[in-house]
């Protein structure tokens, strides 16, 4: 992972690079310690899509599928038949991956199950992860893609019903919703959250 200054004369970590979408993405939410329980469905969600594929996609197409899975409202989709499976993989404004779609409408049930019977989606992942983890990253540092605690929340939510949420994928939807601080130390965004509320 390196730095790059930008026109802007801020450092940010490169993998933003300057492209516009990006690099707001990178200044306003990744990293940036997210609680809500919709809100960390859907991150966890569009990760998923993510396999395969680079972020910059998914960000790119993601005004779409908040259209195309109703802003991922868990009790909408889990209430997805076969009929609007087949109008999802028709839109081209979504990754039609049938695997995918289809282990989205599980994954909503699995949500909902675990709101109604405890203890809550962010209680259970925040509770797993514990305080907001910062790795110091350095520019000559290779990339994390895994942890202890991506291991252990990949596990416990495929327990649980959720499908495309290998450690990996779960390791990028925690340096996302800030549960780890990968900014590198010389980004101007590094350390930004470390005043954020701990469970």
């Amino acid at each position: 992972m390196t730095v790059h200054v930008h026109a802007d004369g801020l450092t940010r970590c490169q993998w933003c690079g300057t492209d516009p979408l990006y690099v707001a993405y990178h200044d306003t939410e990744w990293g940036v310690p997210e609680y809500d329980d919709r809100a960390l469905f859907e991150k966890l969600i569009l990760d998923g899509f993510q396999a395969g594929l680079a972020w910059i996609t998914i960000l790119r197409k993601r005004d779409n599928f908040r259209r195309a899975f109703d802003s991922f409202e868990p009790e909408v989709i889990a209430r997805y038949g076969s009929e609007k499976v087949e109008v999802l993989m028709a839109d081209p404004g979504i990754v039609r991956n049938r695997a995918k779609i289809e282990a989205t409408v599980r994954s909503a049930r699995s949500y909902l199950d675990i709101m109604e019977k405890g203890p809550g989606f962010s209680k259970l992942l925040w509770g797993i992860n514990g305080p907001v983890l910062d790795n110091r990253r350095r520019p000559e540092d290779p990339p994390i893609v895994t942890s202890p605690a991506a291991q252990a929340m990949s596990k416990e939510l495929k327990a649980r019903g959720f499908n495309f949420v290998g450690p990996t994928i779960v390791y990028a939807f925690m340096q996302a919703v800030g549960m780890v601080d990968d900014h590198v130390v010389a980004c101007h965004r590094h350390g930004r959250a470390a005043g954020a509320d701990r469970i």
